[in-house]
């Protein structure tokens, strides 16, 4: 039955007034949400605006396996999440579908904090945060994204509006989304893509087919529909394309995949869902791939409480979907849905394939049919995630761009807000057939800075000229190879606090984030124990 047709009285046809704010936060990732809680903390006045209805991000849809490098470098709120996420799972009533994990054999508890949970969990204690903190929250209002709905003053940011025609007026603008959004519609610069490792003095950035050798074919699979016949064309999910010399540029980016939550307790499992358009050829390399051996499939599929899984890529052939994300980064809202769209069929699809097709191994489909999707999570979607991971998309180009010497410490970082530590981390890029004639990925580079790193402030605000009121502490200025390493979700947390106390700071001295006095945000963030070296600062 089709909906109801409404027709709209004319005091409903009048646009809502506008909503304003000391501090306006665009996107409700976990670094979003935290720099709204610190923006009320410092007793400002904040809207923090959504896309959608929920909070958190990837925190929220799937990410439950914290990929956190060094523990000792998260500080401030980003430590405070992890803490509430300890003080929940300490009450045993909430072990439900299986037993508290010893903390003597599981890396689930580090001290104070703990680093695994269920994405419902976090998604409570971020509703549960802003309620506390009286965060003002405005739901479903995706930017109108034409080129005309940021209102500006000179270099000043005024307002944007959404989608839905509410206007946001404020006087300092938050973009944390992954994408970049208000940025790039705000006339910010920016890159996609990989830059060439001459442009920042770098080794990892740029094609690497090369240094490709995790998450790679350890086997040689012939990619041509009739095995050893290149003019019979090539099985879905391989490029034609020649890679270009290592270390070259492109505007290719690192794979997207949605985070799985899987269980196999029996009493919590639904079954994985056939797609429409289901098409098992779609899966004919890694066919091929087990037909010659391949049996780890399962490796990363990484417990979190509860019986449950936050399953990520492994291999060769996985759960990323390799190639297929190019345009979403600057693409219409119509073109990003439709490959959203692509991912949901990919990605259900392989696991209906794994559990199901006869070509699979039989071993391989009894493993994969003890698993499903958690009937206790993603309610209202199907038991899917809302969001799919967006690794990377655009990433702010400031007059300061943290790049692989910054990050191995070769050069100095100014201005710290905060730490990162994780490997420089890039999935796969694009898959190809090598010069040998077999299958081959390329772009994953996974290499340990070798320590914990600043981040500079200077890598969240733009070019003066461009926005003098707009902090970017999720699609920050870096370079692909850094960025890599940076995107982790406890790092965008750190980003979030800092962005929001250097806007408060900005607004108390009536200055551009540019001039913002940094040895009085230092003082801030120390004092807010956010951690900008491993030798001063506390948890």
């Amino acid at each position: 039955m089709p909906a109801a047709i409404g027709i709209a009285s004319p005091a409903a046809a009048r646009p809502a007034k506008p909503l304003r704010a000391d501090i306006v936060v665009y996107g409700c990732t976990a670094g979003g949400v935290i720099a709204a809680i610190e923006a009320r903390r410092l007793d400002r006045s904040v809207l923090l605006v959504c896309t959608s209805n929920y909070l958190g991000g990837m925190t929220t849809n799937g990410l439950g396996w914290s990929d956190t490098g060094q523990h000792r470098a998260i500080g401030g709120l980003s430590r405070e999440f992890y803490r509430r996420v300890k003080r929940h799972y300490d009450d045993p009533a909430v072990w439900v579908w299986s037993k508290r994990p010893n903390r003597a054999t599981e890396n689930f508890v580090d001290d104070d904090a703990m680093w695994q949970f269920e994405p419902k969990v976090a998604e409570r204690i971020f509703e549960d945060w802003v309620r506390e903190a009286g965060v003002t929250v405005v739901r479903n209002q995706p930017l109108r994204r034409d080129g005309r709905s940021v209102t500006r003053k000179g270099n000043r940011i005024v307002a944007f509006e959404s989608r839905n025609s509410r206007r946001f007026e404020g006087a300092m603008f938050i973009d944390a989304t992954y994408e970049g959004d208000l940025m790039a519609e705000a006339g910010v610069s920016f890159a996609i893509g990989r830059e060439a490792n001459s442009q920042y003095g770098e080794t990892l950035n740029g094609v690497q087919l090369g240094n490709t050798t995790n998450h790679q074919f350890t086997l040689d699979i012939d990619p041509y529909r009739v095995p050893g016949d290149p003019s019979s064309g090539l099985v879905p999910r391989i490029s034609g394309e020649k890679p270009a010399p290592d270390g070259s540029a492109d505007k290719k980016i690192q794979a997207y995949t949605f985070r799985m939550c899987l269980t196999d307790v029996p009493g919590n499992r639904v079954p994985f869902p056939k797609p429409r358009g289901y098409d098992a050829s779609q899966y004919t390399l890694l066919k091929r791939y087990m037909d010659a051996g391949y049996r780890d499939f399962f490796r990363k599929f990484d417990r979190i409480p509860n019986g449950k899984t936050d399953t990520n890529n492994y291999g060769a052939f996985s759960f990323d979907n390799i190639g297929m994300n190019y345009g979403y980064p600057t693409g219409t809202d119509a073109a990003r849905a439709a490959i959203v769209a692509e991912h949901v069929t990919y990605q259900q699809g392989l696991l209906w394939f794994m559990a199901n097709d006869p070509g699979v191994p039989a071993e391989t489909r009894a493993e994969m049919s003890k698993w499903g999707l958690c009937k206790d999570e993603f309610a209202g979607n199907g038991h899917w995630p809302r969001e799919f991971y967006v690794r990377e998309g655009r990433r702010m180009v400031s007059d300061f761009v943290m790049a692989e010497p910054h990050l191995r410490g070769t050069k100095p970082t100014p201005k710290p807000i905060g730490m990162g530590s994780y490997n420089m981390d890039s999935h796969n890029v694009q898959r190809i057939v090598d010069a040998r004639g077999f299958a081959r990925n390329e772009g994953n580079i996974e290499v340990n800075p070798g320590g914990a790193y600043p981040i500079s402030y200077a890598a969240i605000i733009p070019k003066r000229n461009e926005a003098s009121n707009l902090l970017v502490p999720v699609a920050l200025s870096a370079s692909h190879i850094a960025y890599g390493s940076i995107r982790m979700e406890p790092v965008f947390m750190i980003l979030g606090e800092s962005a929001a106390a250097a806007a408060s700071l900005a607004i108390e001295a009536g200055q551009p984030v540019q001039d913002v006095d940094y040895g009085k945000l230092r003082e801030r963030l120390l004092t807010n124990r956010q951690i900008l070296n491993l030798t001063e600062g506390a948890r």
